[in-house]
This record gives structure tokens, C-alpha cells and sequence, in this order.
């Protein structure tokens, strides 16, 4: 219990300081930047993953909040740069899997498993099974989240003026409380259902679904209070930082290298993609960014919903992008796990 109270504890201290000095998402990157400075001198911590996944329901509902049939009427249009999403998962591999075999010298499950932009579980469990370094897939894949998400603010701003002091839904106060209640119901079926079923992203996806219907059907007309998302923020945060927890010296030099040198690749990537996109009209160059980035589905529907952009844009192409990543993946795992026959006696 004593790592679970300091992660916390530490995370208010960011949040804290971040809020002082005005820095930008408060709850966000203030948890994340306290955790990782705290896990890097030692303090043990660690995150409570059921809470943390609660937490991810609230995101869930958010969006399948904003699923109205005007917003649905757009998904047909979305077709041109939903095609470009398995071209750009390739691109990451041919991409990735050579820069970490050949330069940072892994093996090739490693390799191919550290290069995938999926989910973190999901990527940590398959990679396991082929028998990649578990604890290198989660320090390279936490700072791939943690890159993006530190990133994205300061290009939002930069280069869009996104106000990122805008608060991410009405104030509890101004949402009925039976839409409250109803959205909890939705949060919880969703997520059980989900979970059920073995559907991939079940905190997020299922809570989606179901708040999409009940909004559809006319009984949702308010996406979840602005405390509920921060609060959300806040455990995303700290679940991003907590992940270094334990690092050592060894690791900081070789993991957390390969994983900051191949942000570096993605970025340059994202940044082709995204003006491909936005060259051709096919979404404004916010939208774009925050569809192709490789970060976390959680954290890029946070980003989303505070500078205003095309929510359902992004969560449509973030789907998409697991998606295709986790349907290939039990396939490369067989592949890679797969002795070759023995050669024949002489």
C-alpha cells in the first residue's frame, strides 16, 4: 500500500506545481513529470491498475457522449485517412524493428514488439508469450506514451494556439443528476460487457459503445464533468510516470535511449503523414496530429477533448490503429516463437 499512497502523494505535488507555475495540463503532465523524476532518484511506486482503468471508463463515456447522429453522419466521410492508418503501422515497422535490432543490437521479438504502436498491455502480453524482454517493452513503450504526450501540448499551442486552460466539460453542478447516474451505469456495463467478451481497450471501447446508444437514443445530452475527466488526467499520469519506477542505471542507458531515439523516428513520420493529410484537405492539421499520433488512446481522447478538435475523428483512427496492430500480432507471435526444424545428422 505504501508505493500506491506515494505515487499518489507525489502526483498531487506535480499537479501542484504545475498549477503554481501555470504550466499547461495541470493534471496531466504535472503527475507525470513528479512520478518520473521520483521513480528516476528511487522512490518506489506503483499505480492501482483497476482504479486506473475506472478511471479510463470516464474517457469512454466521454466520447460516446459526443456520438450524436450528426457526428455519425460524418464517419463515411472519414474512409481516406481511416486507409492510411495500416499504411502507416507498416511504415513503424519497416521502420522500427530494424532500428532496434541493428542499432540497439535486441532480439527480434523485442524488436518487433518494442516497433508496434498497440496498446501498452496488450504489447507487454504478446511479447511475453514470444518471449521478448518484458521489462524493456515497458520502459521503450511508457517513454513513446511519455514523449507524445509531453510533446503534443507545446505543438497544439505553437502551432495552432490551442487554449489548453479550456476545461475538458461543464462543471459537475451543471450536469443533471440523473444523466450522472446514467453515464455510471454506462461506464460500468460498458466496461464489464467489454471485459466479458475479451474485447481489446474493454475500460475505454465498452463504456463507448454503450454511452454511444444511450446517446443516440436521446437520454444523454451532457458528456461527463470537467472533475471526472481531470480526475481521469490525474491517473493517467501517474500510471505514465509510475512505469519507471525500479529503472537502473543500465536500463536508463539502453532502454530509455532506444525508446527516446525511436520517438524521434515517429515524430518525423507523424509529421509526413500529418502533411500528406492535411495537403490533400482531407482533416485540418489538429485533428490530423492528434489521429496519427503513436500515443496512448486515453491520452490522445484527453488531448482531444480539451483543445476542441474532432473527437471522434481521433478516437476513430486510434481504434483502427490497435486494431490492425493487435490482429497481427498473435500471428507474429507464432511466427517468432516457432523453432526452425532441426538439420539432419551427416
Amino acid at each position: 500500500m505504501k508505493p500506491v499512497v506515494l505515487a499518489f502523494c507525489v502526483g498531487l505535488v506535480g499537479v501542484a506545481v504545475f498549477k503554481l507555475a501555470s504550466l499547461p495540463l495541470p493534471w496531466l503532465l504535472g503527475p507525470i513529470a513528479a512520478c518520473l523524476l521520483a521513480a528516476l532518484a528511487g522512490v518506489p511506486m506503483k499505480g492501482i491498475g483497476a482504479l486506473n482503468n475506472a478511471m479510463r471508463t470516464i474517457l469512454g463515456v466521454a466520447v460516446g457522449a459526443t456520438l450524436t447522429p450528426q457526428v455519425l453522419a460524418t464517419f463515411p466521410a472519414m474512409w481516406p485517412t481511416l486507409i492510411l492508418v495500416p499504411v502507416m503501422v507498416g511504415c513503424i515497422g519497416l521502420i522500427g524493428v530494424p532500428y532496434f535490432l541493428r542499432v540497439w543490437r535486441y532480439d527480434f521479438a523485442t524488436a518487433y514488439y518494442a516497433a508496434m504502436p498497440g496498446g501498452l498491455q496488450d504489447m507487454l502480453l504478446f511479447g511475453e508469450e514470444a518471449g521478448a524482454n518484458v521489462r524493456a517493452l515497458s520502459l521503450i513503450h511508457a517513454t513513446r506514451l511519455l514523449v507524445t504526450v509531453v510533446t503534443l501540448p507545446f505543438l497544439l499551442t505553437g502551432i495552432w494556439g490551442a487554449d489548453l486552460t479550456n476545461p475538458p466539460g461543464a462543471p459537475l453542478t451543471a450536469v443533471p443528476g440523473h444523466e450522472l447516474t446514467l453515464m455510471a451505469l454506462c461506464a460500468v456495463a460498458g466496461w464489464w460487457g467489454a471485459k466479458s467478451i475479451g474485447l481489446f481497450g474493454a475500460s475505454i471501447l465498452g463504456p463507448l459503445i454503450v454511452t454511444a446508444v444511450v446517446t443516440l437514443g436521446g437520454l444523454l445530452h451532457h458528456r461527463p464533468p470537467a472533475e471526472a475527466i481531470w480526475a481521469a488526467q490525474f491517473f493517467i499520469g501517474i500510471t505514465i510516470g509510475c512505469k519507471y519506477s525500479g529503472i537502473t542505471v543500465d536500463e536508463l542507458r539502453r532502454d530509455l535511449a532506444a525508446g527516446f531515439g525511436f520517438c524521434l523516428l515517429l515524430i518525423g513520420l507523424t509529421v509526413v503523414f500529418v502533411e500528406t493529410i492535411y495537403g490533400l484537405g482531407l482533416a485540418t492539421g489538429m485533428s490530423a496530429l492528434l489521429a496519427f499520433a503513436p500515443g496512448g488512446q486515453a491520452e490522445l481522447t484527453v488531448l482531444a477533448l480539451i483543445v476542441g478538435a474532432d473527437v471522434a475523428f481521433v478516437v476513430a483512427h486510434h481504434v483502427l490503429r490497435i486494431f490492425v496492430v493487435i490482429l497481427g500480432a498473435p500471428i507474429a507471435a507464432r511466427a517468432f516463437s516457432a523453432k526452425p526444424p532441426a538439420k539432419p545428422l551427416d
